[in-house]
């Protein structure tokens, strides 16, 4: 790990766009320790038994044919930012598109603070660092903190890409022994809990298109004069907000029927590891939602108990049928309501 080197990775963001992703992957990755991927035999089977089992039993447990992407990987915290630049930025394009548009408005090439000027090209420089840092950071966070992700591949630049499934070795070996809790249990709850996700993705196959469709929409407003939060589609974002919390939530759901174990201290103790930390790690998650997505599973997880406890579970997986058996944002308070719109 070296701090130098990723403040030096950062001042020296170039190029046209907001942010220079390059920089920023090669800033975050400066910043933080790869850790080892010395995995034993044992470990590697390891893996691929968690992977199997999960597909399963959770394909039992909720009636949903699946398959688990082929794209499945052990990464280190290295790899883990290699992999994710590219999603970053996808998901970033169409804000960035629409700031590079805002840059361009001005007293004219020639005018204090135009494009063209000496005034306006320093400020874009010094914006671009700044922003390239912030995604450094970002990415240097999360690479040290995610266990497992499974990987819709939204936005790709290839939509037929099949989907990813990661696990971030070091990680998951590290939080398993700061937890004082078996490995081997700790791991096989991290791949059942990803491949619910991959079970929703393979049921749902007009899912990353919905989500993808509420993301370009969402943002559809930032044109050049319009780069504020009331530019944004609050409606499409509502539906993006509404769809990843039945995504969080039906995960939740089903891993309290599927996996093998009781893991109520599994979840205790690594909820109290989030909450701890000194005011850095507190502010970055604030900053990266990661208290939004608590409260997304929470919300989800009620939402879907009460269906599967009123109808069945595999009535909860009637939401994955179409987009129009999404909840709204108020039926996942209402579940009730919910049901009775969609009867299933």
């Amino acid at each position: 790990m070296d701090i130098l080197r990723s403040l030096r990775s950062v001042s020296e963001a170039s190029g046209t766009g907001v942010v220079d992703w390059d920089r920023a992957g090669a800033a975050a990755k400066a910043s933080t320790d790869p850790g080892s991927l010395a995995l034993t035999a044992g470990e590697r089977e390891g893996y691929a038994a968690d992977v199997r089992d999960a597909r399963a039993r959770l394909g039992e447990v909720a009636g949903l044919a699946f398959d688990v992407p082929d794209a499945i990987e052990v990464q280190n915290r290295h790899h883990w930012i290699d992999a994710s630049v590219g999603t970053f930025q996808n998901v970033m394009a169409p804000i960035e598109a629409a700031a590079t548009g805002q840059t361009g408005a001005g007293s004219g090439p020639g005018g204090l603070g135009g494009p063209g000027s000496p005034v306006g090209a320093f400020s874009r420089d010094v914006s671009r660092i700044a922003n390239t840092g912030t995604m450094a950071f970002a990415l240097g966070f999360l690479a040290r903190n995610v266990l497992g992700q499974y990987d819709p591949l939204l936005l790709a630049d290839e939509p037929d890409a099949d989907h990813g499934l990661y696990f971030v070795h070091p990680n998951i070996v590290a939080v398993a022994a700061s937890l004082d809790v078996d490995y081997p249990r700790f791991r096989r709850w991290i791949a059942f809990h990803e491949v619910t996700h991959a079970a929703e993705f393979g049921a749902a196959p007009w899912l990353p298109e919905y989500l993808e469709s509420r993301v370009e929409r969402g943002v559809e407003g930032l044109t050049a004069g319009e780069l504020t939060i009331g530019g944004l589609d609050s409606e499409a974002f509502g539906e993006l907000q509404a769809a990843m919390t039945a995504v969080e939530g039906y995960a939740e759901m089903l891993m309290d029927r599927a996996f093998d174990d009781e893991y109520a201290d599994l979840r205790r103790k690594l909820d109290e590891r989030r909450g701890a930390g000194g005011p850095i790690r507190q502010l970055a998650q604030r900053l990266l939602g990661l208290g939004m997505k608590r409260r997304q599973y929470e919300r989800g997880a009620a939402f879907f108990r009460h269906v599967a406890d009123a109808r069945g579970i595999e009535a909860a997986g009637v939401v994955w049928d179409r987009s129009e058996n999404l909840p709204t944002m108020a039926e996942i308070d209402d579940p009730e309501a919910w049901l009775t719109r969609v009867d299933p």
